[in-house]
């Protein structure tokens, strides 16, 4: 059975940096992701370049990062005065790692996840981009199994 919309496809793959090679993320082999396909909730280049394939074809390709996650929105970086993490009028300074990711929340209560990059006196640079945003990613892998979704009248 070949990967068309409507199918679901159990895959496994390596995620590397196109232009760096390092592995960004290892699907696990003892319990890989399923996939369905043609309901817009995969990125429409991997969708194509898995559609057609069947159990034990390999793939190899890229996405590039304007049609992944995006390029870096700079407006998606910037500075919070520390005061926004006081707790109780108090500020722990070792509360603030580069590096370190938050979870916060905007003006309409949508949450988002920020990465500390600069920490300074009075502020933290914070970038909420996705981690992922400005790669070209590489896609190394392998369809395990294709199979049909199931539905009350397929029982």
């Amino acid at each position: 059975m070949k990967i068309e919309n409507g199918k679901l496809a159990k895959v496994i793959y390596k995620l590397y940096d196109a232009k760096d090679g390092s592995l960004l993320e290892e699907t696990p082999v003892e319990n890989p992701p399923v996939f369905r396909f043609g309901i817009g909730h995969l990125f429409p280049d991997f969708e194509k370049n898995l559609t057609g394939l069947s159990e034990g074809d390999k793939f190899d390709f890229v996405i590039k990062a304007e049609n992944a996650y995006g390029p870096v929105d700079t407006y998606a970086i910037f500075d919070i005065p520390k005061e926004t993490f006081a707790i109780d009028g108090k500020i722990d300074e070792e509360f603030f790692q580069p590096g370190k990711k938050v979870r916060m929340h905007d003006n309409n209560g949508n949450p988002h996840i920020g990465k500390m990059i600069k920490i300074m006196d009075e502020s933290v640079t914070m970038d909420f981009n996705h981690p992922l945003a400005g790669k070209d990613l590489r896609y190394v892998g392998e369809v395990l199994e294709v199979f049909e979704v199931e539905t009350d009248k397929n029982k």
